[in-house]
């Protein structure tokens, strides 16, 4: 069986959660999210718990097992108390501003970036090198996070650009120079 299909998905207190053909519905503090029931993956309620099972023990039914299961805790904490990551900023003149849904980066090109912020996230500046990305869908919040990074990703050389809070950086030697031959 799945390790992590077999696991119950519990429910937080004020999170309801609806069974319908092929989705599920969670209702929580947050808001509202869906998550796709694929088929073969039966679901039943059990005091406060989700407990999803599969109809065979085919490969392919143990893949889409633990996947439904995942993405149900997913929504589940989402619409519980959410998600959120943080981005810091690292460079000399490097900074970000915030106006008006609009995230404008200096980043070091000619240009200032303007990124416009979707109305799903939300996205915090602590400081002006601190960016934090909030909402209830994993999946955007990783996304929105990754294509601000992806704007001025980390120089493996000077360690310079956008980075996780807490990522590990690996810095590299400069390129050796022949002299003489």
């Amino acid at each position: 069986m799945s390790r992590i299909g077999k696991q119950p998905v519990i429910l937080a207190d004020g999170v309801k959660v609806n069974i319908l053909p092929g989705k599920l519905e969670f209702e929580g503090p947050q808001g509202k999210l869906s998550s796709p029931l694929l088929s073969g993956i039966k679901t039943e309620l059990k005091d406060n718990q989700l407990i999803l099972t599969r109809s065979d023990d085919s490969k392919e039914q143990k893949s889409f097992h633990g996947l439904c299961r995942s993405l149900a805790f997913n929504a589940a904490v989402g619409v519980s108390t959410g998600f959120s990551k943080q981005l810091e900023i690292v460079g000399v003149g490097y900074r970000a501003k915030l106006d008006k849904g609009k995230l404008e980066l200096s980043l070091g090109y000619s240009k200032t970036i303007v990124y416009e912020i979707p109305k799903d996230v939300e996205v915090i500046l602590e400081k002006p090198t601190l960016i934090t990305v909030k909402g209830i869908d994993k999946q955007r919040v990783g996304q929105i996070s990754e294509e601000i990074r992806s704007f001025r990703k980390p120089d493996p050389y000077k360690l310079k650009g956008i980075r996780y809070v807490g990522e590990r950086l690996i810095k590299k030697e400069r390129k050796a120079v022949v002299v003489g031959v």
